[in-house]
């Protein structure tokens, strides 16, 4: 009798064995199945942390996730409220025999070591001031806070992806000089400018923001991997092309702008945009024509941005970029918007567009060793966000298409390089 009763024990503990062999991958789906698109990608991330390869599934499923089957990564997603599928082994080899079909416009990305996250932003600010550190936080991904003595004191080196604060890099103190200029805020931001770029020996904030941009120039040559948001965008541009020449009125700077400004700018030195031109009223919110928010008539129910379908195998890098759950984003404001396509520059890649308006909102290119993406906008999920306007609650967001874009582009850096096809 004993015998005949440790059958069923035996018969259980074998195909206990059986199943845990052959259900080997974790899959996180990121199509509209997915309970939280966004802190998906914090699981990513600290999978990589965990000293785990994963694989980016581009184009399958709204770019899903092969994660190690792990009980930890299993009660991680749990207690993030991810939804994920234990998957076998042969499911894992129908899914990959899909991808790599010819016909399939989808590839799997090997993601490998997760990138040292920076955020250039002043030390005061709010976490709900930006977009990105909003993402970041509520994705749980880890991240410094640096600003213009870490990248004066050459510390940019010590991170892979560089992220720009909606930021002036003109040195014309965001332009808010017509409607804050007597705010205390608005006072105390000046005058701190003003005392960290004498720290550094410059008579003028100007000065001290063009030996940042080309620092930060310097560090995405090197290799670095740039993200920059709404005004970040073209003000970092504008001062790279303005280098030799002073474009500040003097409510900004103390002393006349160059009358000869506008013809000594040098657009070989920008990484985005060429043959713009500058606002330099100070009592205009706006610093050349490369933003399209004073101009644009686009209706806030029709106002919607394309992201372009490109070929996972041929193109990996834009496709990572634009993986989503949706192709045609909501479109939201800042203080620069969107930018003119007839501004950009021939070679520069455009991943999201409104064709009927001329707008293009989301673009991307190679410096050097290096890469940056300029997304127009502030906040993806905020439509108009003004000054003082209270922080999105991701929980309620938790989705978002326009969000996922950013943090595409935080785990970018993690892939492996691929070998182009021939």
């Amino acid at each position: 009798m004993k015998s005949f009763s440790r059958i069923p024990l035996i018969l259980f503990f074998f195909l206990l064995a059986y199943i845990q062999a052959f259900s080997a991958s974790v899959l996180i789906p990121m199509d509209d199945s997915q309970k939280n698109h966004l802190k998906s990608y914090g699981i990513a991330y600290w999978t990589l942390q965990n000293n785990h390869e994963i694989h980016w599934l581009l184009n399958y499923r709204g770019g899903s996730f092969l994660l190690p089957l792990s009980k930890n990564i299993e009660d991680e997603c749990k207690i993030r409220g991810v939804s994920y599928a234990v998957i076998s082994d042969v499911n894992v080899s129908q899914i990959m025999n899909e991808i790599s079909s010819p016909e399939a416009n989808m590839d799997a990305i090997k993601l490998e070591k997760p990138p040292k996250i920076a955020v250039y932003t002043p030390k005061g600010k709010k976490p709900w001031d930006d977009a990105v550190t909003l993402a970041l936080t509520y994705a749980e991904i880890t991240y410094d806070i640096i600003y213009d003595d870490e990248v004066l004191n050459d510390k940019l080196s010590d991170y892979d992806w560089l992220h720009l604060h909606h930021e002036d890099f003109t040195g014309q103190h965001g332009k808010f000089y017509a409607s804050y200029r007597n705010m205390q805020w608005y006072k105390d931001e000046v005058k701190d400018n003003l005392a960290r770029a004498q720290k550094y020996g410059f008579s003028k904030v100007s000065d001290l923001k063009k030996a940042v941009s080309q620092n930060i120039r310097k560090f995405v040559e090197n290799g670095g991997f740039l993200f920059a948001m709404c005004s970040a965008t073209d003000t970092f541009d504008i001062t790279l092309a303005a280098d030799k020449t002073d474009i500040c009125n003097h409510v900004f700077d103390g002393d006349p702008i160059d009358e000869h400004a506008q013809e000594k700018l040098d657009y070989n030195k920008t990484f985005a945009f060429t043959d713009f031109k500058l606002e330099t009223n100070p009592y205009v919110y706006e610093f050349s024509d490369i933003d399209v928010t004073l101009t644009r008539k686009v209706n806030r129910d029709e106002d919607y941005f394309m992201l372009f379908d490109f070929s996972a195998k041929w193109d990996p890098v834009p496709t990572m970029l634009c993986q989503n759950h949706k192709n045609m984003i909501k479109g939201f404001m800042g203080q620069t918007t969107a930018f003119k396509k007839d501004l950009i520059k021939p070679g520069v890649l455009i991943m999201g567009e409104n064709k009927s308006a001329g707008e293009a909102r989301y673009i991307h290119g190679k410096f050097g060793k290096g890469t940056w993406t300029f997304y127009g906008g502030h906040d993806p999920e905020d439509y108009q966000h003004l000054v003082g306007d209270p922080p999105t609650d991701l929980n309620l967001k938790k989705n978002s298409a326009g969000y996922r874009l950013i943090l595409n582009n935080v785990l970018f850096p993690a892939a492996k390089k691929k070998k182009r096809k021939t």
